[in-house]
């Protein structure tokens, strides 16, 4: 992202997760588990050792410590207000409180550290009813804003300034869009990929939306397991291989070129890879071809024709055959649902 200050000791953007008596112990945990996936848990279930961290999470409040927070559940704040710098975002997660109860006095200290940081810069964003305490915060006013669906009259009624969407699962306003208010009671998980992705780009989004399942828990792990076996392995020769197929996957004869490429016998070739693997070579040509259509399917609007045919199989009919055993979609289902999904982390319209 180009706004708000990155403070870490490794120059990381830092994500400022606000804690309060009221908020909710499994959004804030949540929220920082899928920050601290970021760029890390990919590498290790595709090559077996774990990346970079991408984002620098934080869990603040207004005094460093124990907040028992809503439920009873202790949640140490890393930080206070006074002992952190402005961070890149701040996140604002559910707040468990009745629609239409007070809010007179609740949240002084929160909204007024709150609106220190959009005006110093940071991205301000908010998962279910957290928006209100933008508007206790006076940055409503003006602005397109939704929250959840029980709490969208009493926030256009207590802001009535305000531009409520209620039709809208997630919203970006404010000057350079740093107010990001998302709805429903599992938003966080929407809005926390959002951030991933504007803040380090959408493919670390879309790797950690793949390892947790967000979002479509109903397809099973099946579309994303079949990666964590095309890791690189210790057999020299076979090694050679896999990097040379990452690269020639649509050869029109795969497995013979790789067993040339190996300087192997073919039966020594089939072996050695199948032990090293666990997978035959035939079969390690179609994940790749599998993995490499996903991304296609994603990121284009290729008809699934021309996307058998960049993948290596002429025809269309057998590879949608093999995508939908291999990731149990057809290639069809899939676009539907992780292409909207790459869509909606570019960014709200």
């Amino acid at each position: 992202m180009s706004s708000g200050a990155t403070s870490s000791s490794d120059d990381l953007p830092v994500i400022a997760i606000l804690v309060t008596a009221e908020s909710a112990a499994s959004v804030v945990y949540g929220m920082f588990d899928l920050f601290k996936c970021a760029g890390r848990d990919w590498p290790m279930i595709v090559d077996g050792q774990p990346g970079a961290e991408l984002l620098a999470p934080v869990i603040v409040a207004t005094g460093a410590g124990i907040v028992r927070v809503a439920n009873g559940v202790p949640i140490e704040a890393h930080r206070s207000f006074g002992e952190l710098a402005v961070p890149a975002v701040v996140c604002v997660p559910e707040l468990m409180i009745a629609p239409s109860g007070p809010l007179d006095g609740l949240f002084v200290a929160e909204a007024a550290w709150v609106r220190h940081c959009y005006t110093a810069g940071s991205l301000i964003a908010t998962a279910c009813s957290g928006a209100m305490l933008l508007g206790e915060a006076g940055l409503l006013d003006d602005q397109d804003a939704t929250t959840h669906w029980a709490f969208c009259d009493v926030l256009q009624q207590r802001y009535p300034r305000s531009r409520v969407r209620p039709q809208r699962a997630l919203v970006a306003s404010g000057e350079g869009q740093r107010l990001v208010m998302a709805g429903g009671g599992s938003s966080w998980m929407d809005l926390t990929l959002y951030l991933i992705a504007r803040c380090v780009g959408i493919e670390a989004a879309m790797q950690v939306a793949k390892i947790n399942l967000i979002d479509w828990h109903e397809v099973g792990q099946q579309p994303f397991a079949r990666v964590a076996c095309t890791r690189q392995v210790e057999d020299a020769a076979i090694g050679r291989c896999q990097n040379w197929i990452a690269d020639h996957y649509a050869h029109a004869a795969p497995v013979a070129a790789m067993t040339e490429h190996s300087g192997l016998a073919e039966r020594s070739f089939q072996r050695r890879f199948k032990l090293a693997t666990g997978m035959t070579p035939m079969e390690y040509v179609q994940t790749l071809r599998i993995e490499e259509a996903k991304h296609l399917l994603e990121t284009t609007e290729a008809p699934v024709e021309a996307v058998a045919g960049d993948v290596g199989y002429d025809d269309a009919a057998f590879f949608s055959r093999l995508f939908r055993r291999s990731v149990n979609l057809s290639p069809a289902q899939y676009r539907r649902r992780f292409g909207s999904l790459r869509a909606a982390l570019a960014g709200p319209q």
